[in-house]
């Protein structure tokens, strides 16, 4: 890279954060490519309907399709201060003998509009390809540490016992949502479609001399070229900006779904309970050399942020347009949505290389267990106590008092001793053997491995059996 390149501003979500893939889907050469391609199916629907266009003109627009000269539409758009005309122009001089006919009959929004739609379909296709492949490692997880007991914590107090499995399947069970809603969206986005000006389709009637039978069959014709099952039955010159929006807000919700995993797993790092992978190589800190920082879950969070910001942009815009429409949308646009396939991209892929190699420390997690479960398991305590001939009220008190001075010794660093104390109380009627088997932390768990067993069997399982071949190359982390 050349020195005046570096002295360019670099867009980090590129070149440091999503896949290739991605990159590639919302290059400007492909939207280009795509706009030749529609021009090319808009020709070949309208000489199939009868309009003079010639196979050769068709020909030679195929001959062209992916050779766009990039410098030569940015010198025509320096003076035509129109994108559009200016690829126009550029095709039409690449292409003479179909210059006459490309774009006939449509408007900027025919190529700008459907290539983008273009462009969100497939960057869709490839955030289901990560949704399928992050919830797989989760599933792994899941299965292998089904019923490996640890803390429950709500309000990030210690609540009562799950296990590590039960609380991955809570981070899966979110991203099963959001696989859901982003197939909704691929199964109902619709193509603008060939509508004309303000999306009364004048143009084209004139063209067949008034035939709607024709206009409509048109319509249809270029859809399925570009491979499109459904078309937007109403447009302006635009197609609805609420669908930009209900795009955005699955993308939205992924990252809300990213965010609250990478959260989860950067206080288990706290707790030194599990830890997102760290590389033989690794560097946690320029001066403490010591450091394992959770870098990868704090970039997911903070580039999760970023996109459940972003998506507030195609509200905006939706709620923004005039009548038929205004081109406050364009620049817009430009920016929030590669942006957020970009963003969302990236957070997958960072998902799915935390959860595929998550480590566990069990016996972190047991002295976790050690310091609270007594507390906990006070009530069971109490049961046991009366079924061995104690008074309940008496021993309510026994425990109450060992309780709050076990507490007392916790809080100021010590070990918790309340079963040593209880034990040592003539006044309790369970030996130290007695207590010990009472408070087996698998006894405390409830269903949850079975909750486990049942989520990945009954919800898991067959989701990821009917999307077996569904797969996305896995790229390297950048950084």
């Amino acid at each position: 890279m050349s020195d005046r390149e570096n002295l360019r501003y670099s867009d980090p979500l590129v070149s440091r954060y999503a896949s290739a893939e991605m990159s590639r889907i919302f290059a400007e050469l492909v939207r280009f490519r795509q706009w030749r391609r529609l021009w090319i199916a808009l020709a070949e629907a309208e000489s199939e309907l009868g309009l003079p266009i010639t196979p050769e003109q068709i020909a030679e627009m195929r001959a062209h399709a992916d050779d766009v000269d990039l410098a030569r539409a940015r010198e025509l758009e320096r003076s035509l201060r129109h994108d559009v005309m200016a690829h126009v122009h550029a095709y039409g001089e690449q292409c003479p003998t179909a210059r006459p006919i490309i774009h006939l009959g449509a408007t900027s929004c025919y190529v700008t509009d459907n290539s983008e739609l273009w462009q969100m379909r497939e960057g869709l296709h490839l955030i289901r390809a990560r949704l399928v492949a992050l919830i797989r490692e989760l599933a792994k997880f899941a299965r292998t540490w089904r019923a490996q007991p640890t803390l429950g914590f709500t309000h990030f107090q210690p609540a009562q016992l799950t296990t590590v499995g039960k609380r991955a399947t809570l981070w899966m069970h979110d991203f099963v949502l959001d696989l859901a809603e982003v197939e909704y969206r691929l199964e109902h986005l619709a193509f603008r479609g060939v509508k004309g000006t303000t999306g009364t389709q004048a143009s084209f009637l004139a063209l067949f001399d008034g035939d709607h039978v024709k206009v409509r069959r048109l319509e249809s014709l270029v859809a399925e070229k570009m491979g499109f099952r459904r078309v937007a039955p109403v447009t302006g010159q635009t197609y609805s900006r609420k669908q930009d929006w209900q795009i955005a807000s699955a993308l939205s919700g992924i990252a809300q779904s990213v965010h609250k995993f990478a959260n989860d797993v950067r206080l288990l790092q706290h707790l030194k309970e599990i830890e997102e992978p760290f590389g033989s190589e690794q560097v946690g800190s320029s001066a403490m050399a010591y450091k394992r920082n959770p870098m990868r879950a704090e970039r997911a969070t903070g580039l999760a942020r970023w996109i459940i910001s972003a998506a507030q942009n195609p509200a905006m815009t939706a709620s923004e347009q005039w009548f038929e429409r205004t081109l406050d949308d364009s620049a817009n646009r430009r920016l929030a949505i590669p942006h957020l396939f970009l963003g969302a991209d990236a957070i997958l892929v960072l998902a799915a290389n935390i959860a595929s190699g998550l480590v566990v420390y069990p016996a972190m997690i047991e002295q976790h267990i050690a310091t609270e479960l007594p507390f906990m398991a006070t009530e069971d305590l109490l049961m046991a106590a009366v079924r061995a001939g104690g008074d309940r009220q008496t021993l309510h008190e026994v425990i109450r008092v060992h309780s709050q001075a076990a507490a007392d010794k916790v809080k100021n660093g010590g070990k918790n001793d309340l079963l040593d104390r209880l034990a040592g109380d003539p006044a309790f009627p369970l030996s130290e053997k007695m207590l010990h088997e009472e408070l087996d932390p698998i006894r405390f768990v409830g269903r949850a491995p079975e909750q486990v067993d049942e989520y990945l069997a009954e919800v898991v399982g067959p989701l990821l059996a009917e999307r077996a071949n569904i797969a996305a190359e896995t790229p390297e982390l950048k950084v």
